[in-house]
């Protein structure tokens, strides 16, 4: 049984790393979050400390490590805000725990650098939370491309992600550019890392529409032409979702077969504990192609789109 702690206990994605860290079999010794609306925690580890202030949940898990291995956190989980991140990867790097990091890993590239270093100098590794790699649907397409990757074909791709998000998200730190990266970092880097995981290094970038709510453009890949299209707009859903009570929709296309992965979603980040807690799990340099990506996508020219646009420019 290994000994975790979490940053970020109070937000939306704490409950799958909760889950994980329980259906793994392993201990949570400590939480944190500012707000106290922590009350999930009595659903996973009813008796675990909590602390509304960081100051003080470091000062306690530095006792837990110098009582010794059996008492110290050997990972701490990182859910907090984006902008955040690294520091709370350091934090847990005074601790001589490995972070367990939701992405994005970090907003700003360079920053990844200095990650590695502190990794070298501690003898601790940053994992980070690359889930969509774990989905069945998705690791079978990956295996299709790369067996079809001889005869050089180049896939035409179109991915839309449209999940409706209400006045509050711009007033939360998920609105600001500078802490949370934007739409492209803050719900589309993990579409960026499968993208770049199936089908190869990215060649040429376009960005055909950037506003606070909504982005688009176009990737030219190894193996694939990808127009992609991201928003939080719920007027962007297709027609009659709302009114069905689905307010998300997920839609990867390869040369006009839809690739199906709406499904299947509820057990991956226990999958990607599973993965670290073996030995393997996604590190530094598996998160690096897709945050450069989205920092080049963030500060690219709006350029018109022609026959390139994706369809929701269309519409």
């Amino acid at each position: 049984m290994r000994n975790f702690a979490i940053i970020g206990a109070g937000g939306f994605v704490a409950p799958r790393h909760l889950a994980a860290i329980r259906d793994t079999g392993n201990r949570l010794v400590a939480a944190t979050d500012p707000n106290d609306s922590v009350g999930v925690l009595d659903r996973y580890f009813p008796d675990v400390r909590f602390f509304t202030e960081i100051e003080r949940f470091d000062r306690f898990l530095e006792k837990l490590r110098r009582r010794g291995e059996d008492e110290r956190a050997h990972f701490v989980s990182i859910c907090s805000p984006n902008y955040l991140h690294d520091a709370h990867v350091r934090l847990a790097m005074r601790l001589h725990a490995d972070a367990v990091c939701e992405k994005p890993l970090v907003v700003s590239p360079w920053n990844l650098d200095q990650l590695a270093e502190l990794e070298t100098e501690y003898g601790r590794r940053v994992h980070t939370v690359l889930q969509l790699r774990e989905h069945p649907a998705l690791l079978a397409l990956r295996e299709r491309v790369a067996a079809g990757a001889a005869a050089g074909r180049r896939h035409e791709v179109v991915l839309s992600y449209v999940t409706r998000r209400g006045p509050w998200y711009f007033v939360s730190w998920k609105g600001s550019a500078e802490k949370s990266g934007g739409v492209a970092m803050n719900i589309g880097v993990h579409f960026f890392d499968l993208l770049a995981w199936i089908f190869g290094r990215v060649e040429a970038a376009e960005v055909h529409l950037s506003e606070p709510a909504r982005m688009a453009g176009l990737l030219e890949l190894e193996r694939a032409r990808v127009r992609w299209f991201l928003s939080v707009d719920g007027r962007d859903l297709p027609a009659g979702y709302l009114e069905a009570g689905r307010p998300a929709f997920r839609s990867l296309t390869m040369d006009g077969e839809e690739i199906e992965f709406s499904e299947g979603f509820t057990d991956l980040h226990t999958r990607v504990y599973e993965g670290l807690l073996a030995g393997r799990g996604y590190g530094i340099e598996d998160a690096r192609p897709s945050i450069e990506l989205v920092h080049r996508l963030r500060h690219a020219p709006v350029t018109a789109p022609g026959d390139d646009r994706h369809p929701a420019l269309i519409r």
